[in-house]
């Protein structure tokens, strides 16, 4: 096998996440669940994880999924922009992040359209 060198920044990408909240501030969306797609993409230097190919030197992105889904569903959020500052929130806690953005979809917000997302970013 061709030995690569160079940049090992891994990106890697939750894709479609469908978890149902209470978001928003008419009354209907306080007291009725709705769906929220989430997508994350986030940076890391998957240097380790590529030489020792072992699941201890890698980013755990299930572990990152699993806080997503405790921390959104069944949760109450009046706006969009604060649910997505608070899922980046969560991805960014892992040290071994180096960039991510969240964009959050809330389908079917306004008439007409298919979805109405919000989309934030952090780096270190």
């Amino acid at each position: 096998m061709t030995d690569v060198t160079g940049n090992h920044q891994a990106r890697v990408r939750i894709k479609d996440l469908l978890l149902r909240a209470y978001i928003g501030i008419k009354e209907e969306e306080i007291n009725n669940q709705q769906d929220v797609l989430i997508n994350v993409a986030l940076t890391y230097d998957a240097t380790d994880a590529i030489n020792e190919n072992e699941i201890s030197a890698a980013l755990n992105y299930r572990t990152i999924t699993k806080q997503i889904i405790h921390h959104v569903d069944g949760n109450r959020f009046a706006l969009l922009e604060r649910l997505t500052h608070e899922v980046l929130s969560i991805v960014m806690e892992h040290q071994a992040v180096q960039w991510a953005q969240v964009e959050i979809d809330k389908p079917h917000a306004l008439r007409y359209a298919e979805s109405v997302s919000v989309c934030l970013e952090a780096h270190r």
